[in-house]
């Protein structure tokens, strides 16, 4: 079968609201307590981007965020971390920002597989994750 000559996009855009981190996962497998950022939809998707934004006073963590296969995560050989990123710690204004961190991630997934994420250190008021992607 001859390669795909023509490019290919997302034909329905999303946004992926994992549910917020604050507890410590130390496990650099992908096993153990994730956030679920997106599933990828039944033609695969395109995942552009991972957005983590401070919900408050937070000491430094590590963002780590991992593939999963569509099966269980508690599977270590279902997940492969694909970016790990450090996420200063953050003192809450209403003066300043709070420092958004993008990781870029670029990659398109097969159908039913996901996107989880972890964090290093447990924090106080957490950190909010988004996913720019979109389902094919």
């Amino acid at each position: 079968m001859p390669a795909g000559i023509d490019p290919i996009y997302v034909a329905t855009p999303k946004i992926g609201f994992g549910a917020n981190l604050t507890t410590a996962n130390t496990a650099t497998d992908g096993t153990g307590t994730v956030s679920t950022l997106m599933t990828s939809g039944s033609n695969g998707s395109f995942v552009e981007k991972v957005i983590a934004r401070h919900l408050g006073t937070n000491v430094q963590t590590v963002l780590r965020i991992f593939i999963n296969n569509g099966s269980t995560n508690a599977t270590a050989n279902n997940n492969r971390l694909i970016r790990e990123v450090t996420v200063p710690l953050n003192n809450i204004s209403q003066n300043s920002a709070s420092l958004a961190i993008e990781v870029p991630i670029n990659i398109p997934l097969q159908a039913g597989y996901t996107l989880i994420a972890t964090i290093g250190t447990t924090i106080a008021a957490g950190i909010a994750l988004t996913t720019i992607y979109g389902d094919y």
